[in-house]
């Protein structure tokens, strides 16, 4: 049993250094020797529980989907009004990347890869419920409640307007000429303005 409690606790130290390092310097700039440092470790322990950088990342984006992934499932089949799913999503979306900047990225990679095997791998074949949604959409814009948007559409603003940022952070950054903490307070900030701005503009 403690031998069991030991591995649990030097994994969990290593899962937590490895996103601080992954945070500072992305998958491609973090190095596993960085990661053992981070969690005070040697490297051959580190190895011993994950072996390669790429199985570390799985494992902490797999622990994300499973807190993520139930959250917008419930949200999406909830019979909350369409406009307050949209703000809670676009919160809660914007605020699991402000934590964990690396992920947007490493998504965009393996799913343009092989989209299949990483639904399979990474969410055990599952995948966002939201046939709810659609519906709901479709009959709000049906009722005249909305302006007639196909739903595939709200939803790949709600999604895009969310990761870009993300993903073109250093880009941003430069043609903007701003700091690490000042994008960060502008994420900050479109927790607010993306869901504002989308239901603006399916509003009547």
């Amino acid at each position: 049993m403690v031998k069991v409690q030991q591995d649990s606790t030097t994994e969990e130290k290593i899962l937590s250094a490895a996103r601080k390092v992954f945070i500072a310097k992305g998958m491609d700039g973090a190095r596993m020797q960085d990661i053992a440092d981070e969690a005070g470790i040697n490297k051959a322990l580190l190895h011993y529980y994950f072996r390669s950088k790429e199985k570390l990342f799985e494992e902490i984006f797999k622990e994300l989907s499973a807190q993520f992934i139930p959250r917008v499932n419930a949200l999406f089949e909830s019979d909350l009004p369409l406009f307050e799913k949209i703000e809670i999503f676009c919160a809660e979306y914007i605020s699991k990347m402000i934590e964990n900047p690396f992920i947007p990225l490493f998504i965009v990679n393996e799913i343009n890869k092989q989209p299949d095997i990483f639904l399979k791998k990474m969410w055990g074949g599952k995948k966002p419920m939201v046939a709810k949604l659609v519906q709901q959409i479709d009959t709000e814009v049906k009722k005249g409640k909305i302006k007639n948007i196909h739903p595939a559409q709200l939803l790949l603003n709600m999604v895009s307007m969310c990761i870009f940022p993300f993903i073109g952070k250093p880009l941003c950054q430069m043609v903007m000429g701003i700091s690490d903490s000042g994008y960060r307070q502008l994420m900050e900030e479109r927790k607010k303005l993306v869901p504002r701005f989308i239901i603006e503009s399916i509003s009547k």
